[in-house]
């Protein structure tokens, strides 16, 4: 079966490893940590950055230091992950969700400012796939509203929108090093921003709450959201050789894009001016006049051993968030949720397999 997804594996990886296993204890426990804090700041160019344990926590800890809490709106676009409306009803306020854009897959500003109420406190634009959001037309949504930005970078480590790095934008950018992400530690994430207040909240907050000068003193209600040292030490190197791993997954989408972009009946990753993707997950969107649904090219390329993954649901959708008029007002959300799919882009990828892959997404859609 050809994945969806894979690391890329170094030597560096391995001998940081090791490393860490060796020697990241007692007083030499965070070292990597500390390291790994360094390297993803400099890439970002942001003046602080907290190692954490997945991207959820990330994002969690942005709201809180936002001081999201009850009675507060989070607009959240209804295409993503569920994590970030859950981040939301954590701290025991509403997620708003709003539509995507139909090309970029990301939140739409003019679906945002239609639902800015009093209540709202925060944005939260997801960069879907490795794909950028109009950073400039939320930023200033948020400016003239006086709110919150958190980047749900996740999937975009080393995407940049006008020279700009994904999560260096708003007020906080959260990373993800799953194990699926273009940059791995098995599971872990990454809380960036330039507000040292914001940081200083995130690293008491992500440790239970802890006094960092009194041992063992809890000064507020917190959380367990630090990441250990051999997982940092694997994301330490993932970050050091990021622009080789971009570069890798821009190769694999324009082996892609050289053998799909002319079939009619669906589009690609859309790369707007001023942006330069990831291109973390090449994906298709069916379009109307397809000659199959989704669902059953999934099939069929899974009968010729290729593994796809569906777009992610509306929100919306489920019973624990159950609109029943998003569908009409979130449009593209639910288009593109019924009509995308991921294929195959991990880092073992070669040509010869989108070759494969390319002809019989071809042979079954008669082309």
């Amino acid at each position: 079966m050809i994945l969806t997804a894979g690391p890329s594996i170094s030597q560096k990886e391995i001998d940081y490893v090791l490393d860490a296993v060796k020697t990241g204890w007692n007083f030499h426990w965070s070292d990597y940590l500390r390291k790994f804090e360094k390297a993803l700041a400099a890439y970002e160019g942001t003046e602080h950055a907290l190692a954490v344990s997945h991207g959820t926590a990330a994002l969690h800890l942005a709201l809180a230091v936002f001081g999201v809490g009850p009675g507060d709106e989070v607009i959240v676009p209804d295409l993503t992950y569920v994590a970030c409306s859950n981040v939301v009803r954590y701290l025991g306020a509403k997620p708003v969700f709003a539509d995507v854009d139909r090309e970029t897959w990301c939140l739409d500003p003019k679906s945002v400012e239609k639902l800015i109420t009093s209540k709202t406190k925060a944005i939260m634009p997801v960069w879907m796939y490795g794909n950028a959001p109009d950073m400039d037309a939320i930023m200033a949504i948020a400016k003239k509203h006086k709110l919150y930005v958190i980047e749900d970078s996740c999937p975009a480590l080393g995407t940049t929108y006008k020279n700009k790095k994904a999560g260096s934008i708003g007020d906080v950018g959260a990373f993800s090093f799953q194990g699926a992400k273009i940059a791995v530690m098995g599971e872990g994430g990454g809380f960036v921003t330039n507000r040292k207040d914001f940081m200083d909240q995130a690293m008491s907050l992500y440790d239970h709450g802890r006094d960092e000068n009194r041992q063992f003193w809890a000064k507020q209600f917190g959380y367990m959201y630090e990441l250990s040292g051999v997982q940092a030490a694997l994301g330490l190197a993932q970050v050091e050789r990021i622009e080789e791993l971009v570069a890798k997954k821009r190769q694999i989408f324009k082996w892609y894009f050289d053998r799909l972009s002319s079939i009619k009946y669906f589009s690609l990753n859309k790369e707007l001016p001023g942006v330069c993707s990831n291109m973390w997950m090449p994906s298709i969107v069916l379009h109307k006049d397809a000659p199959i649904s989704r669902d059953d090219l999934r099939v069929e390329l899974k009968k010729r051993m290729i593994d796809t993954r569906p777009f992610f649901f509306p929100i919306t959708m489920f019973p624990i968030y159950e609109d029943k008029q998003a569908a009409v007002r979130n449009p593209n959300a639910y288009y593109l949720s019924a009509n995308g799919l991921n294929l195959p882009s991990g880092f073992e990828r070669t040509e010869e397999d989108v070759d494969y892959i390319a002809s019989h997404i071809k042979d079954i859609l008669g082309v």
